[in-house]
């Protein structure tokens, strides 16, 4: 009892414990956290209409709302909540449950829904893209950016997403040693193809008669319509090998651009079709990235008219009907993104892209986590061989365990997910722990070949063992730096969980351990 009242006397123990419990309060664990989370809302969808609203990047993910409840039904997985919306007769009404509020809103489709869910996290670790599932693309720029030319692209891109309606993603730049600028997208849930067609374009989008440029995407454009009264899927027609489908939508030109379209159209001529309608005798040819995605026939009375609101159209095509519809869909929501968001400033070029499986992160996770266990097991078997004391194995034990939730509760703060590398940085991390405690405990034990340690006093043993740590610690931060910015960022996870583990370890941990074995062996 006496050795328990001296150990809590010290300030280090107490530092030790205020540090753990701010980790586990960040952390936030909870194993029987109920439903499923809302990953995303898509924009003018029946969730979105219905007051739903995707989550913020920046959200816990504790905070994050969960749909608990779906007519009443319980929903305790992905699954669960898929086979019941499945089920839901079309235009029919549908009350969710959530854990921030209740809603009820008609559902049409499972499509037109507009709800992206996954399984409630159980906590604030934020798990990184190869261990929750998604898309990883690593971007880089034709030429080099400056800093002001590099914040805008990341601007644009991030409205793009936005736009587009994919949440839980990161956006950040990145460099390698020999300098070259790299931007990286993360998405959690969306698949390869999606998230480069969306983020590899340049975007720039050019309506264009004859060769004379009419409008720009961006500035020329004031308004995009995405909902339903005057952007729809119009008409869908079978053909030998499949199904085409026509899109259309409204768009507001800014007075320039329409002043630009009535000189141009001014000086065109009409011509009639079969049926007696008269056109001008040059389309609006539309290009995105310089390429014809189609060419609209402009009506006669539009010659010389300064005319601020025109239709857009395309088409979608597939095997059958729900396919084509489906590619109409997607071809116009990336179309009404560009025009919205405008061009890139700069042409990418995709350097690489991973599509990640949830089911395999989830099995490397349950592997690393009892690779720890065993890992734990087998030091502590190796600390009891050597000293012969298990009253010494067990500080280290208690010191290895916390400095694995001051790794992950430092984390959970920065927001830092943690993906495979940083599972190897907590490794490496926790290894340099072991052998700093090693350290610590001969130089208290006086074990070595330096007979004079066994006349120093504690205070002198302690100095000499930090010496060690500190001097191990520098080391560590020199290897891992450069690897903060080496393969375009890719192995930050890495270092910046060794440097977590190893600074929490020689400030807060260590300091703690030491004095914990001065009251266990003094």
């Amino acid at each position: 009892m006496g050795s328990i009242k001296s150990l809590l006397s010290s300030w280090k123990i107490w530092l030790y414990i205020v540090f753990f419990v701010i980790t586990i309060l960040a952390i936030n664990p909870n194993p029987f956290n109920e439903g499923v989370a809302i990953r995303t809302v898509a924009l003018n969808s029946s969730a979105y209409n219905a007051g739903m609203q995707s989550p913020s990047p920046s959200d816990a993910p504790m905070s994050r709302e969960r749909i608990l409840r779906v007519n009443n039904i319980e929903i305790n997985s992905v699954e669960e909540f898929d086979d019941i919306v499945s089920t839901i007769p079309a235009n029919s009404t549908l009350t969710i449950r959530t854990s921030k509020s209740a809603y009820s809103l008609l559902f049409t489709s499972k499509e037109k829904l507009g709800l992206t869910v996954y399984e409630a996290p159980k906590s604030n670790i934020i798990l990184g893209l190869d261990l929750q599932g998604g898309t990883r693309v690593v971007l880089r720029p034709e030429q080099k950016l400056s800093a002001p030319d590099m914040d805008i692209l990341l601007e644009n891109m991030k409205r793009r997403i936005d736009v587009f309606g994919l949440t839980d993603t990161v956006v950040r730049t990145s460099s390698d040693l020999a300098g070259s600028q790299f931007i990286i997208i993360e998405v959690a849930g969306a698949n390869e193809e999606e998230v480069k067609d969306l983020l590899a374009k340049q975007g720039k989008f050019e309506a264009k008669i004859g060769n004379d440029t009419v409008f720009l995407g961006g500035n020329d454009i004031t308004y995009v319509c995405r909902t339903a009264d005057c952007s729809r899927i119009e008409t869908c027609q079978q053909y030998s090998d499949g199904y085409g489908c026509r899109f259309i939508f409204s768009i507001s030109l800014s007075t320039a651009a329409a002043e630009r379209q009535a000189n141009i159209t001014n000086t065109l001529g009409i011509s009639y079709d079969p049926y007696g309608q008269a056109y001008l005798d040059k389309q609006l040819d539309l290009y995105l990235d310089d390429v014809l995605v189609d060419s609209l026939s402009i009506s006669a009375d539009l010659k010389g008219r300064a005319e601020t609101s025109i239709s857009i159209s395309g088409s979608g095509s597939g095997p059958d009907r729900n396919s084509a519809i489906q590619d109409a869909q997607k071809g116009m929501k990336q179309l009404q993104t560009v025009l919205i968001t405008g061009s890139l400033p700069v042409k990418l070029n995709i350097i690489k892209t991973d599509t990640l499986s949830p089911s395999l992160g989830r099995e490397f996770l349950a592997n690393a986590m009892l690779i720890s266990i065993i890992s734990i097991i087998a030091v502590t078997s190796v600390v009891i061989i050597r000293y012969r004391k298990i009253k010494i194995a067990i500080p280290i034990i208690i010191v290895i365990t916390s400095e694995i939730l001051l790794i992950l509760g430092v984390a959970a703060l920065l927001k830092q997910n943690l993906d495979i590398a940083g599972i190897a940085g907590i490794i490496v991390a926790i290894g340099t722990g072991v052998d700093d405690q090693i350290v610590i405990t001969d130089e208290i034990l006086g074990h070595g070949k330096d007979e004079d340690r066994n006349y120093l006093s504690w205070g002198q043993k302690i100095k000499k063992a930090f010496f060690i740590v500190f001097a191990a610690y520098f080391a560590t931060i020199a290897a891992m730096t450069p690897l903060l910015f080496a393969g375009a960022g890719l192995l930050k996870g890495f270092a910046v969980t060794t440097l977590i583990g190893v600074t929490n370890g020689v400030f807060i941990t260590r300091p703690a351990f030491a004095e914990m074995m001065k009251q266990l062996l003094e």
